[in-house]
C-alpha cells in the first residue's frame, strides 16, 4: 500500500512525538527518528530540514490534539464539574505512562526551559491551553475572580503528582491524589 505525502509526514511526527516523550528532545537524534520510522534520512529531509522543524510540528500536533479533546469534552459534558472530572480521569488513565516517562508537556517544558531553545514559548502554550480551559470551567462554576488561581492550583497538583509518581515509580500515588482532587471538585457548587 502506497502512503501519501501527508501520511508520511504524520508518521514522522508521530514517531518523533513518541521519542521526544520517552527519551527527551535532546537525547533523540535525527538518526533515532530515521530508525524508528524506517524512512530514509533523505526522505525525512524532504519534509523537515532539521530536528527543530520536527519539534515545531510535534508541538503543533499536540496542541491540535489537546484543543480537539477539550472541545469534545465541552460539547459532550454540559456541567463544568463533569468536564473537570474528565480532566482528572485523563490524568488517572495515563498514570502508567506518567509513572514511566513523566508528563509529556511537563517533561518537554522542563527540558526546553533549561536551554534557550526557541521552542520554549511554543511548548509553554501547551500548558496555556489547559490553564485557559480549566479557568473557563472554574469561571462557569462562579467566582470568576478565583477561576485562574483554581485552574493553576489544579494544573499544579496534576503536574506535581505526575512528577512524584514518576520519581517514586508509583502510579497509585497519581490515582490517590487525583481522587482527592475529584473529591474537591465534587464540593464545588455551580453559579
Amino acid at each position: 500500500m502506497k502512503t501519501t505525502h501527508g501520511q508520511t509526514r504524520e508518521h514522522i511526527i508521530e514517531a518523533a512525538k513518541l521519542l521526544f516523550y520517552r527519551r527527551g528532545y535532546a537525547r533523540t537524534s535525527f538518526s533515532d527518528i530515521v530508525e524508528h520510522t524506517g524512512i530514509q534520512r533523505g526522505n525525512i529531509y524532504h519534509y523537515f530540514k532539521t530536528k527543530d522543524a520536527i519539534l515545531d510540528a510535534v508541538i503543533e500536533q499536540r496542541a491540535r490534539e489537546y484543543r480537539a479533546t477539550l472541545s469534545a469534552w465541552d460539547k459532550a459534558l454540559p456541567d463544568p464539574r463533569d468536564r473537570l472530572r474528565r480532566f482528572v480521569h485523563m490524568v488517572v488513565s495515563n498514570r502508567e505512562d506518567l509513572t514511566r516517562y513523566g508528563c509529556p508537556i511537563g517533561s518537554l517544558n522542563t527540558e526546553l526551559g533549561k536551554e534557550e531553545y526557541r521552542h520554549r514559548e511554543s511548548a509553554r502554550r501547551l500548558f496555556d491551553l489547559f490553564r485557559d480551559w480549566l479557568t473557563a470551567q472554574f469561571a462557569s462554576l462562579g467566582d470568576p475572580g478565583q477561576a485562574r488561581a483554581r485552574a493553576l492550583h489544579l494544573l499544579g497538583r496534576a503536574e506535581g503528582i505526575s512528577l512524584m509518581g514518576h520519581v517514586y515509580n508509583d502510579p497509585d500515588l497519581i490515582a490517590a491524589e487525583m481522587d482527592l482532587i475529584g473529591q474537591w471538585i465534587d464540593t464545588l457548587e455551580p453559579a
